[in-house]
């Protein structure tokens, strides 16, 4: 894990073929661990409390990872804006580069 000078914590996750597994593809311990490995370990609980898998947490928008998950508002937007976006970004241009 390395701290970036933004606040947040950048997660190193398992690689296969040079990429990060396709988030679609997650158990809900795959999220869970994903977030423990980015810093937000009493965070990461909520994701199991929820049952958020990968196919839903590419689902989620801004108001369910700040409302829904019940989470403190600041480590809900450093979640949300590090992390569900940039992983939602990536799992739509993945999905565009291979149709």
């Amino acid at each position: 894990m390395e701290n970036k000078t933004n606040g947040s914590v950048e997660a190193k996750p398992k690689v296969e073929n040079g990429q990060l597994p396709d988030p679609a593809d997650w158990a809900v311990t795959d999220v869970v661990n994903y977030f423990k490995a980015a810093g937000f370990q009493e965070q990461a609980t909520a994701f199991q409390d929820q049952e958020i898998d990968g196919k839903s947490l590419l689902l989620m928008t801004r108001n369910d990872v700040l409302t829904g998950l019940s989470i403190k508002l600041g480590p809900a937007l450093k979640i949300y804006e590090y992390h569900v976006k940039p992983l939602q970004t990536q799992h739509l241009k993945s999905n565009a580069n291979a149709s």
